[in-house]
């Protein structure tokens, strides 16, 4: 069993991002400029994306947070919204979800400028993706595909697994799992919470990819030997034993699965750190195809 170290690889990521951002300052080049917008006061989003904007002051972006009230109108922050697309110093940004519930957040993201759009959310970026264009991915997804390539995982000809069907993550891990190339070359079943039976899909899987959110769901007894299992799930659950009275806890249980795993990803310091890094990735992505027009 070999752990898909999300942790160490998305530093990786960071240091060769920041290596590029070095030769572009000495080429006098523009660096890339990410934003972040945040509605209200949830404390996931801002450790979320207070860890972006350090990301980005460790790799050598520009970057600014737009830190709003809670009570602002949905058409207020479509306002924002446009003066961001037409910010030309800017070159991505993101509306981190969710949003109060008296906005609309799929007006919202359709607002967004499909070539800042550095979340990937937007039809357009997700039409390419399925076109296999180029765009930018959903940072998720996208550093899944990152870990499994660096790690060398076979994908070609594999049965993957995938268990969740949100746009976010397990609709477009679908579509990337079978796509042309490495990594990819899947056949894949996506499963949902309608899925009947689904431990018969699981236990025939070679690729097992969760993003269910239910903790510990996935156990050794719904796996077989040498699978590769993917867990994107990240719920806190309750340990009064525990300095911090919680726990971080991923859709498998690593106890059972791991020992019959071939590769799998911690809860936490897998898939979590990636998503960061690869939305580093496409805003440097979006400074060079700015730079191209």
């Amino acid at each position: 069993m070999q752990l898909l170290d999300g942790k160490k690889t998305s530093e990786d990521i960071k240091n060769e991002i920041a290596a590029e951002v070095l030769r572009m300052k000495a080429d006098g080049q523009k660096v890339p400029h990410l934003a972040a917008v945040i509605v209200g006061t949830n404390g996931a989003s801002l450790t979320y994306v207070g860890s972006k904007v350090k990301s980005c002051q460790q790799i050598g972006f520009e970057s600014t947070l737009v830190s709003l009230s809670e009570n602002i109108s949905e058409e207020e922050l479509l306002d924002k919204i446009k003066e961001l697309n037409e910010d030309d110093d800017l070159d991505g940004y993101i509306v981190q979800l969710p949003l109060p519930k008296h906005i609309d957040e799929q007006k919202i993201l359709m607002a967004i400028d499909p070539d800042k759009d550095v979340d990937g959310f937007h039809p357009a970026n997700f039409g390419k993706m399925a076109l296999e264009m180029e765009t930018f991915l959903p940072a998720t997804p996208y550093g899944i595909m990152e870990l499994l390539e660096r790690y060398k995982v076979e994908t070609a000809g594999k049965h993957t697994v995938v268990i969740g069907r949100s746009h976010i993550v397990g609709r477009p891990m679908s579509i990337l799992m079978s796509r042309k190339g490495y990594p990819g070359d899947s056949t894949v079943t996506l499963t949902h919470s309608r899925t009947r039976n689904i431990e018969e899909y699981t236990k025939n899987a070679d690729i097992i990819i969760t993003a269910l959110g239910v903790p510990n769901y996935l156990k050794g007894d719904m796996v077989k030997d040498g699978v590769v299992v993917i867990d994107v799930g990240i719920t806190r659950v309750e340990d009064a034993s525990h300095p911090k009275g919680y726990v971080i806890t991923g859709d498998v249980d690593f106890a059972s699965v791991s020992p019959k795993s071939s590769f799998i990803t911690p809860v936490p310091g897998g898939v979590g750190p990636m998503t960061i890094a690869m939305l580093l990735k496409n805003t440097l992505l979006a400074r060079k195809i700015r730079s191209r027009k």
